[in-house]
């Protein structure tokens, strides 16, 4: 019989973490998997192989008192070998999982929030601490967020580093200007531009958007397309000048990389973008904010560009290098693959957790050491 490992997120929406879960539990067959949302599942859940069980909670905005103890028996009735909670949200799930006798707990820490991008708020500082001493480990994507868990946080419990991984065949470079172009109906020679994301204030498409406009005065042929979707649709489409295209959600991510000259992510906070490793992957420029996990996936002039801010005058200064420059671009897209193939494959992603999983549920007598 194979060990149970249960996910529990606050939903399951297209985006990073959702990715990395989907492919961990699609190539991680050793072991059972379930996820239960707190409140909704999402598009990711198209990503999950077919006939894994996804429950729904619906849980309401806010703490509702009984929910704890309606999600420690949720959990009671899957009986996982293994539970993994997931970021701020996830600190439900943990406390849950005290409630309810179950465990051992494997808490997991993707990325940042609008409202504690630098994770001091001084409450939710108290609560993980405290909450920590409920996990049996704490892993995390960046060396910037192990810092921050050891040093700020100050958990109670190892923390694992291991970084995300992409599928570097399914995301590969392309040869000519392709389809994309065609598509939106631009001339060959354009210079395209693209940002995959979802649309939240965090990644600072604004930024972005006004870059591009200043960039057009003098660069009419600058376009820039926009993958994702999210609450800010309406706000940014409002927002957009020319040159700008919403794609929204699209399947065929990999052939509108490979498509891209330079790909942009003005995020103010990041734990280790799989855009940006997308885009690496593809052979793709990037240009981003020098902030949370970037610097450890970029090399500033090697394989990309990291800026200091978002302000828009610096992006467009930025954009307009690889423009004036388009061999520094390419060079830096064959650069950015190889660091992807040596550093950030799915075959190392998935290993190391399968080594992580493994190493829990022996220490949990679930598995026999080898």
């Amino acid at each position: 019989m194979k060990p149970r490992i249960v996910h529990v997120l606050s939903s399951f929406h297209t985006g990073g973490m959702e990715q990395v879960v989907a492919s961990l539990v699609g190539r991680l067959r050793g072991y059972e998997h379930a996820l239960v949302c707190m409140s909704r599942a999402g598009a990711a859940a198209n990503l999950l192989p077919p006939g894994t069980p996804v429950v729904e909670l619906g849980k309401p905005p806010g703490n509702p008192p009984l929910f704890l103890v309606r999600l420690a028996a949720e959990l009671r009735r899957w009986r996982p070998d293994l539970l993994c909670t997931y970021n701020w949200a996830g600190m439900d799930a943990v406390a849950a999982a005290r409630l309810g006798g179950v465990g051992p707990v494997l808490h997991n820490e993707h990325g940042w929030v609008m409202d504690d991008l630098d994770g001091r708020n001084k409450k939710r500082l108290v609560v993980r601490r405290l909450l920590s001493s409920g996990m049996d480990a704490v892993v995390c994507v960046s060396k910037q967020m192990e810092h921050w868990l050891s040093r700020t946080v100050r958990v109670r419990c190892p923390v694992v580093q291991i970084y995300n991984g992409v599928d570097t065949e399914l995301f590969r470079p392309g040869d000519g200007p392709g389809v994309l172009r065609r598509e939106l109906g631009l001339p060959d020679d354009s210079f395209l531009l693209g940002i995959v994301a979802r649309l939240d204030p965090i990644k600072n498409h604004v930024s972005l958007f006004r870059a591009v406009s200043l960039l057009r005065r003098r660069h009419p042929d600058v376009h820039l397309v926009v993958v994702g979707d999210g609450p800010m649709m309406e706000a940014l489409r409002a927002q957009a000048g020319d040159g700008i295209h919403f794609l929204g959600e699209r399947k065929d991510v990999p052939d509108i990389l490979r498509n891209l000259d330079l790909f942009v992510l003005p995020s103010l906070m990041e734990g280790i973008s799989m855009t940006i490793l997308e885009a690496m992957a593809c052979g793709v420029p990037v240009a981003a904010l020098r902030v949370g996990g970037n610097p450890e996936i970029i090399e500033d002039g090697v394989t990309g560009c990291l800026l200091e801010d978002g302000d828009p005058e610096l992006l467009a200064r930025a954009v307009e290098s690889y423009l004036r420059q388009p061999e520094k671009g390419r060079e830096q897209g064959r650069r950015g693959r190889r660091t992807v193939l040596e550093r950030f494959s799915l075959e190392a992603m998935t290993a190391a957790y399968d080594a992580l999983y493994r190493s829990m549920l022996e220490k949990g007598g679930v598995l026999a050491s080898n």
